[in-house]
């Protein structure tokens, strides 16, 4: 594990060679959800970079894992400033190239963002149970989340991953359940992505259904849809060999293979 800074922070990250390495397989980057961390992914990037025959890099955003504390209470905009200002400048910082954003949940959404809204030019994005707009379901799993982390010993499990799991959590929880976020929406980045697009999700996603994919195969102009069974929200613990099977897939796509 290594630490990069970033503007004034200091984030966490990991480079994972692939153990078949493809000449032209461009990096790709993991971007978590919004309680993840580099650790929460265990071993699901390297089996990524070896299916792929890329780099995988993966990194804690800041307020994660042992990256830096990010700035409470969030505004509802942060997974926009994550988006077209901080992943950005990670992907400068590291000289990362043209590189695929593999987002799962609000990492999905970020990678979205970057794509539809920056001039960062990218071989694809990959977004898995990823959100474009605010549905009633999210909400009531969210709220569910918040009686859960109160009531049991989910903040010790999550302390595990994270130097302020507190932090972390009421981080995200609270933003998402705030009324203003409601209103919260990236439809309109979709359009302008120029890259091709996977996009995952379970069909038993308790956090969003498929209308958040089917939205976004709608308005973006390349876009690979993988619906899966027996999957809820975190489909590379759910049906990893699966998605391995389609990210594999299209990486050879965009790159020719």
């Amino acid at each position: 594990m290594k630490l990069v800074e970033v503007g004034a922070t200091r984030l966490e990250y990991v480079r994972l060679p692939s153990a078949h390495p493809r000449e032209g397989a461009p990096p790709i980057v993991l971007l978590h959800e919004g309680l993840g961390s580099v650790a929460m992914w265990r071993d699901f990037p390297q089996r990524v970079a070896d299916s792929t025959g890329s780099e995988a890099v993966v990194y804690s955003r800041a307020g994660y894992g042992r990256s830096d504390p990010a700035r409470l209470p969030r505004a509802v905009r942060y997974m926009h400033e994550e988006g077209e200002q901080v992943l950005p400048a990670f992907l400068a910082a590291l000289g990362l190239e043209k590189p695929v954003l593999f987002g799962h949940s609000d990492g999905g959404s970020i990678a979205l963002i970057c794509a539809g809204g920056t001039d960062v030019e990218l071989s694809g994005v990959i977004a898995m149970a990823p959100h474009v707009l605010v549905e009633d379901v999210s909400v009531a799993s969210i709220a569910e989340a918040k009686t859960v982390y109160q009531s049991t010993d989910l903040a010790a499990r999550l302390g595990k991953y994270h130097a302020n799991v507190d932090a972390a959590f009421w981080g995200w929880n609270d933003i998402w359940l705030h009324p203003d976020f409601r209103a919260w929406n990236i439809e309109a980045y979709l359009p302008r992505i120029r890259c091709p697009i996977l996009a995952l999700q379970g069909e038993d996603d308790e956090y969003g259904t498929m209308d958040q994919i089917d939205r976004i195969a709608a308005q973006a102009r390349d876009v690979e849809l993988v619906k899966l069974a027996d999957c809820r929200h975190s489909p590379h613990k759910d049906q990893p060999a699966a998605v391995l099977d389609a990210v594999s897939g299209f990486i050879d796509r965009i790159t020719g293979y």
